[in-house]
């Protein structure tokens, strides 16, 4: 290994780990756009390849489900094999089979392609994020570079509706993945010059019982959570979710038997890992749920083209960058939990003044509330990311990022499917009682089901009819999302009090532990 030194020794990085660092915001930028650029190409490859509904939804998902079921096997081996050869291969795998997704022929072809791309994305995102926590080893820095990361992956996921309503206007839905190939032959030419290598000598063979296990308990329970956001709860969402909670139990039991685990569940002795974890998961939550609304806001009620719904994600990018980079340097002077805690009521508030919208409210209101969450919850991505990745050893840096990550990518899910289904439920119990008698009940099911289907079918109707049925399914949506703005300002209080329960033994970034615990360096 290149570097040897422990996180937190006081060695300083220069001017090439910071370099290096903007390296490895490539594939994080490209991960995240990835995950949204997709959305507005949807329409047009949907059209182009005939796909059937069934397999636009396996376009759109099979990404994230690789992702998610691979990150705590790609984050295991990087430790292994070393996390810049592991880095390399995946950029390799990442670029092309983005060109294999721009030039397909048919949706099972491109289903195939995206999840190859979920597979490369799953062996990239706890890289980069290892290798950091390897080149930045004094405390300070290793937490602005990792606010730097977090800005990256929120910026991809924020300009991505934005580039892909862009190239859509002027090229083929193809267009949209081929940004994959450029920055990863960028990423191929430039890591081995910048980028360390490290990998832990003493880790033993992969656990190939083990790998089969995280995924049979990780994939039944991705796929139950986005069943449910999409239909609701029912019979084989929760089958899937109870299957992946058994054989989770199972995984967990093996790993306390092995020399060598996959996954070394020693980390969650430390308060502070285990905290942030939490606290990431719950952050996540809400946030994604919020994402939800805020795109069909953007198209349905205020009426606007994709590529103009992409521009209005740019000022809540703007106060991502901004919280996600000022959290660092005031937890440099107060600790970390107060900074966490510091920022949450602004997040509320954003999320307070989500629940006051109605249909007559500017479009301002809005964009205030996205920005005062945007800004207030990033201390609490940014620092809880941070304690995630430094209360890990060295040699457990990959396992704990993938950790990190597979956290923040279960939020993601359950925020979607419980907050989605409260949203729908409140949608479909509200404007089930104001449909007209005389509607076709193939016509009322699909209003029933989703405001974007109420828009769609207000399109057919005539005058009045049409204008009548989009006003109140506006006001049924909205209702809808001010119930989970409300619920989601009280989940902000309650990683408060999580916070300042788990996290307030932590002292500023790079001061000593007033009172360390002895389990605070697993597996050492």
């Amino acid at each position: 290994m290149s570097s040897t030194a422990p996180p937190g020794s006081g060695v300083r990085a220069g001017p090439r780990e910071w370099i290096g660092l903007a390296v490895l915001a490539l594939p994080t930028i490209l991960i995240a756009l990835d995950l949204t650029v997709l959305y507005m190409a949807i329409p047009h490859l949907g059209a182009d390849l005939k796909s059937t509904n069934t397999e636009l939804l396996w376009i759109t998902d099979i990404y994230g489900f690789v992702i998610a079921g691979f990150l705590i096997t790609m984050g295991t081996l990087g430790d292994r094999i070393g996390r810049r050869k592991l880095l390399l291969i995946g950029a390799t795998a990442f670029g092309a089979a983005s060109v294999l997704a721009a030039y397909s022929t048919s949706s099972e072809m491109l289903i195939a392609s995206r999840a190859l791309l979920g597979l490369a994305g799953a062996t990239l995102m706890p890289s980069t994020l290892a290798l950091i926590s390897n080149m930045f080893k004094d405390d300070k820095q290793r937490s602005m570079a990792i606010g730097i990361w977090l800005t990256s992956f929120s910026i991809g996921g924020v300009v991505g509706p934005a580039i892909g309503g862009a190239l859509l206007e002027w090229f083929w839905w193809g267009s949209v993945f081929l940004l994959g190939a450029p920055i990863m032959v960028l990423l191929l030419i430039t890591g081995p010059i910048l980028l360390p290598e490290y990998r832990d000598s003493s880790a033993g063979r992969l656990d190939l019982v083990s790998v089969g296990l995280s995924l049979a308990a990780i994939l039944p329970m991705v796929y139950g959570l986005k069943e449910i956001a999409k239909s609701g709860v029912g019979v084989t969402p929760l089958t899937a979710i109870a299957v992946g909670l058994l054989v989770g139990a199972l995984f967990v039991r093996r790993q306390r038997t092995l020399a060598s685990p996959l996954l070394d569940l020693r980390l969650f002795a430390n308060r502070s890992f285990t905290g942030a974890l939490v606290a990431m998961l719950l952050g996540q939550l809400t946030l994604y749920a919020f994402g939800f609304y805020y795109a069909q806001y953007l198209q349905l009620i205020e009426g606007l083209s994709p590529l103009q719904a992409g521009v209005w994600f740019l000022p809540m990018g703007l106060a991502t960058i901004v919280g996600a980079l000022l959290a660092p340097m005031i937890a440099a002077k107060f600790p970390p939990a107060k900074v966490i805690v510091g920022g949450l009521p602004i997040a509320a508030a954003g999320y307070v003044v989500l629940a006051m919208l109605d249909v007559d409210s500017h479009l301002a209101l809005l964009i205030a509330g996205s920005v005062l969450l945007a800004f207030g919850i990033n201390p609490l991505l940014s620092l809880s990311t941070g304690l995630v990745v430094g209360a890990a050893p060295p040699d457990k840096a990959g396992s704990a990022s993938a950790m990190m990550e597979t956290s923040a990518e279960f939020g993601a899910g359950m925020g979607i499917a419980v907050f989605g289904t409260i949203g729908t439920a409140i949608y479909s119990g509200q404007i089930v009682e104001a449909l007209p008698d005389d509607l076709p009940a193939s016509v009322a099911a699909t209003v029933e089901d989703s405001f974007a289907g109420a828009f769609a079918v207000a399109q057919e109707l005539p005058g009045q009819a049409g204008e009548r049925l989009l006003a109140l399914g506006r006001e049924a949506f909205l209702n809808g999302m001010n119930v989970v703005s409300a619920i989601s300002a009280v989940v902000m209080v309650a990683i408060a009090v999580l916070v300042m329960a788990a996290l307030r033994q932590v002292p500023p970034i790079g001061a000593e532990e007033a009172v360390p615990e002895e389990s605070e360096a697993p597996g050492k």
